[in-house]
């Protein structure tokens, strides 16, 4: 078996989540675990301003009609996932699927490599870098898949949730 790879699919623009869907059951129906690891629709969280001034926050696609794919590239797998309904492709030249790199991967909150870490929800910790270097804080959530933790911070009176990659803190 190949090693895994994140891979890029193009999908008709509103398909994304049901081509995520079609995939996972594909998957179970066909015990592809091991091959097909993970299956995203990258989201950010956004808040929009309505017309009567009232702030909504929603999450909003990051790549409309783009599905990002954990898997090992044969010739199995890569049929599954292009004749998923829905699919028009891999991105890369001609039909041919190109992984992204590592450095691709980090602005999208996905961190290939494990980090041990040594704090986790409820401990007191100091950051160590950025534009809050020298901040005691107390973890309040964890997001592994991401590395990354949030902290509330006091800004302008105000007790405000940071999120912070894990590299930034240390345990006090």
């Amino acid at each position: 078996m190949g090693e895994a790879h994140w891979y890029v699919v193009h999908t008709y623009s509103g398909y994304e989540n049901k081509v995520k869907a079609n995939i996972d059951k594909a998957i179970a129906n066909r015990n592809l675990q091991d091959e097909i690891l993970e299956v995203r629709v990258p989201t950010q969280q956004v808040v929009e301003v309505k017309a009567n001034g009232v702030r909504k926050p929603v999450e909003k696609k990051m790549f409309p009609g783009y599905v990002l794919i954990n898997m090992v590239m044969n010739d199995d797998t890569w049929f599954i996932v292009r004749n998923t309904r829905g699919v028009t492709g891999f991105v890369g030249p001609g039909s041919k699927a190109v992984p992204l790199s590592d450095d691709e991967m980090k602005p999208l909150g996905i961190h290939v490599e494990n980090m041990k870490i040594d704090f986790g929800v409820g401990d007191t910790v100091k950051v160590v870098a950025g534009a809050w270097k020298d901040t005691i804080a107390v973890v309040n959530k964890m997001d592994m898949g991401k590395q990354i933790a949030t902290i509330t911070v006091e800004l302008f009176g105000r007790e405000t949730p940071v999120e912070l990659s894990f590299d930034e803190i240390m345990k006090l």
